[in-house]
């Protein structure tokens, strides 16, 4: 079993390739973990993975240029090379680039619906809703509270937060501690708590289809 990737590391940095496969998948580094997890358990031995940081989120112009080059960088050295962003901010910019580039990437605006599966999670249309996935739990400060100046203006939490009415845990892994966590996010956002399991969702049906190839 690979040992997981410490978060900082691919939040700040991201994750280099091994260059142990024959097909790569240049994915986020929120989702380093799941898919490593999903790699090992299902011995698919062949795919090989590096990540952009994590924190690109926060600025998703990065998003393209930084998939662009990493794309140019690995093609040589695989067979086949796989996207595992959703829209993720970039405005349609993403999408686009992979149809240039002739990869495929998954389909949804965001790993908050893919987790859930992008249908069902396009069925709720919860525009009060706010998402944490067991990554962005783990890393509560740096994606959320720290970036928007909650650790230095706490009283700028209702301007932020005001127009939601619950937080939405999805959780990949049956985790109490991390589901304490999550409660613990909802309370310093003054936001209702609600946890859905949604596993790996389409995340782990699209990486078996990659695996096949």
């Amino acid at each position: 079993m690979t040992n997981p990737p410490d978060d900082l590391t691919v939040t700040k940095a991201g994750l280099d390739a091994r260059g142990a496969g024959r097909v790569l998948i240049i994915a986020c580094g929120a989702l380093a973990r799941e898919i490593l997890d999903l790699r090992d358990a299902n011995g698919w031995s062949h795919l090989d993975l590096t990540c952009l940081p994590a924190i690109y989120h926060n600025t998703p112009d990065k998003i393209v240029p930084a998939i662009r080059n990493s794309v140019a960088e690995h093609r040589g050295s695989y067979e086949a090379i796989y996207v595992a962003y959703a829209d993720c901010g970039t405005g349609g910019l993403l999408e686009a680039a992979c149809r240039d580039l002739d990869v495929e990437m998954i389909a949804g605006p965001h790993c908050y619906s893919f987790f859930e599966g992008t249908e069902t999670f396009a069925a709720r249309d919860e525009i009060t809703a706010f998402y944490l996935t067991d990554f962005l739990v783990r890393q509560f400060d740096a994606f959320v509270w720290k970036p928007l100046g909650l650790d230095r203006h706490p009283e700028l939490r209702d301007m932020y937060f005001g127009h939601y009415d619950r937080l939405v845990y999805q959780a990949q892994t049956n985790d109490p501690a991390l589901t304490a966590l999550a409660e613990t996010c909802a309370d310093r956002l003054g936001l209702r708590f609600e946890r859905r399991f949604t596993g790996y969702g389409d995340l782990a049906t699209r990486l078996e289809g990659w695996a096949k190839t």
